[in-house]
């Protein structure tokens, strides 16, 4: 998978050369590239937000900077249509489902907005080129792009087979294919500081710990998330 992000703060991204993301570009199963979108500005400022237009606070990116990086990503993509993601919060809520829908692109670009947003007309003009996705990390604002794209990328990424050691640790994780809660999970020793890990889980009966396991993610999803354990009980 390539994976291109155009920021102002191109910086800001160097943790995906850590961790998991970081090993699975030295093992080239993801290229990820990032673009510093003042390089696509030709005043000795390098300006890429203006004024806008009908008054208001903040400033709005300038479109022409936006295009000239995206058309420069364009050349060297070799899928028809890439997809752009552009993080915001008006946009749709990224999920679980939109993580392993992403996971099976070839391409994905994402464009870290700043200030008061981009120019509008740059997304009508990226739609004849991109496949375009605007989306949410959650109902909460950030000062930038930059935050979201890298969760996303992370989201995303280890989804892409062979960026996780053991694939079947996908499966059993929160918001997998039963939308509920991960169940709890502990480690040596089996008591610390007057805290015992459940006996069940020291019984060796396997049958026994995947039902405890489930009615723990039952509990903790009717707990902490009641419009998962919903949406879950309206599909069952």
């Amino acid at each position: 998978m390539r994976i291109d992000v155009v920021s102002i703060f191109p910086e800001y991204l160097g943790a995906l050369n850590l961790s998991l993301i970081g090993k699975a570009q030295k093992a080239e199963l993801l290229r990820i590239r990032v673009h510093d979108l003042r390089d696509y500005t030709y005043d000795r400022h390098k300006t890429v937000d203006d004024t806008p237009y009908g008054g208001g606070a903040g400033m709005v990116m300038k479109p022409e900077p936006w295009a000239l990086a995206l058309h420069e990503i364009l050349e060297i993509s070799t899928v028809g249509k890439p997809v752009l993601i552009v993080p915001t919060p008006s946009g749709e809520v990224f999920s679980q489902t939109a993580a392993y829908e992403l996971a099976e692109s070839e391409h994905l670009v994402f464009a870290c907005g700043r200030y008061e947003g981009i120019d509008e007309r740059m997304f009508h003009w990226a739609r004849e080129h991109f496949e375009v996705r605007l989306m949410s990390l959650g109902d909460y604002v950030l000062n930038g792009g930059e935050v979201a794209a890298l969760a996303m990328i992370e989201a995303i990424g280890r989804l892409v087979p062979g960026v996780v050691g053991n694939p079947e640790s996908l499966v059993e994780e929160s918001h997998s294919d039963d939308g509920l809660l991960e169940y709890p999970v502990y480690t040596k020793p089996s008591s610390w500081r007057g805290y015992d890990v459940p006996e069940i889980l020291l019984s060796g009966d396997h049958a026994k710990i995947a039902a405890w396991r489930k009615e723990q993610q039952a509990e903790r999803t009717r707990e902490r998330r009641p419009d998962l354990w919903t949406k879950h009980q309206n599909m069952a």
